[in-house]
């Protein structure tokens, strides 16, 4: 079984820039959702006899929103895997979505732009890690594994999983105020709400 979140939110995500191989902090609010993501996982945890895993990409957003979750839910230290990271956005990284669609008019309308970014990562690299990545966590694992990722790689992880085509895939959630649970062929939203005062508990 695999949990898949995705980091909290960034400074960057707060000014509605791409972030891709850019890095950026958790804000405040990024902080809150992955200690919700940690208590909402360390619920599903108890009582589960099986052992579990904490796996995430190697960029500082998803490892500080890796160690928060590990700690608030009582999981071992969190392990780094590069498969796990963003999709590059070559050009795009660090422009809003208006300065993108002035220079580039072709993506106007376009939903999930990974794989169709000048000078970004290509759709078949992308594919290929994630797909290697769900290859070495099978249904047949005894391991439950949490995975901190990102918002294009998590919705190729997820599409894959499915068997979705590109298109659809394209079009996934990409929540940081929930996660996901891949098991048995279908992947289930699970909601990590916010304490009323927007605070850890």
């Amino acid at each position: 079984m695999i949990y898949l979140a995705r980091h909290g939110q960034t400074v960057l995500n707060a000014e509605g820039r791409y972030q891709g191989r850019i890095d950026s902090p958790l804000t405040p609010l990024g902080i809150a959702q992955a200690q919700a993501v940690g208590r909402r996982l360390a619920e599903l945890k108890a009582g589960d006899e099986a052992a579990w895993r904490i796996e995430t990409s190697s960029q500082g957003r998803a490892r500080q929103t890796a160690a928060i979750v590990a700690e608030i839910a009582g999981l071992p230290p969190p392990i780094p895997d590069d498969r796990l990271v963003e999709a590059g956005y070559g050009e795009l990284e660090g422009l809003t979505r208006p300065e993108v669609d002035a220079r580039w008019p072709e993506l106007i309308g376009q939903v999930g732009t990974f794989g169709r970014a000048p000078g970004g990562e290509s759709l078949d690299s992308l594919r290929e890690r994630a797909r290697a990545w769900l290859a070495e966590h099978p249904e047949s694992d005894a391991l439950v594994t949490v995975a901190i990722s990102h918002a294009s790689t998590g919705r190729v992880l997820r599409g894959l999983y499915l068997g979705l085509g590109l298109e659809a895939t394209r079009h996934l959630e990409t929540p940081q105020d929930a996660f996901h649970r891949l098991a048995n062929g279908r992947v289930e939203r699970i909601e990590a709400p916010l304490p009323p005062n927007g605070r850890e508990a």
